[in-house]
C-alpha cells in the first residue's frame, strides 16, 4: 500500500510491509526536502554521488536500502532506493 507521508509540506512516498508492518520511505524524496532541491532530477544525483561515496568507504547504511517499486510523478512504477525509520 502507497500512502505518501507529509514532512515539512513536502510528500514523501512510503510503502507499508505488512508482513513485517514497516513503512519505507523513499531515500531520493527525503533527500529532496533535507538538499532543499527544487528538482527532482538533483536530488536523484546528489544521491547516486552519495551512494558511491558512502559505499567506497564501506558505510553499511546503503546496504540497508531496498530498492521497491514505487509510483513516479509520470505515473509509471519504477525501482527506487528506500529505507526503513
Amino acid at each position: 500500500m502507497t500512502i505518501p507521508a507529509l514532512f515539512e509540506g513536502h510528500e514523501i512516498r512510503r510503502l507499508y510491509d505488512n508482513d513485517t508492518d514497516v513503512w519505507w520511505f523513499s531515500v531520493v524524496d527525503i533527500i529532496q526536502v533535507l538538499t532543499q532541491q527544487g528538482d527532482f532530477q538533483a536530488a536523484r544525483n546528489y544521491w547516486k554521488v552519495l551512494k558511491k561515496r558512502l559505499a567506497k568507504e564501506g558505510s553499511q547504511s546503503v546496504t540497508k536500502c531496498n530498492r521497491l517499486k514505487l509510483p513516479a510523478a509520470d505515473g509509471k512504477f519504477y525501482a527506487t532506493d528506500m529505507a526503513t525509520a
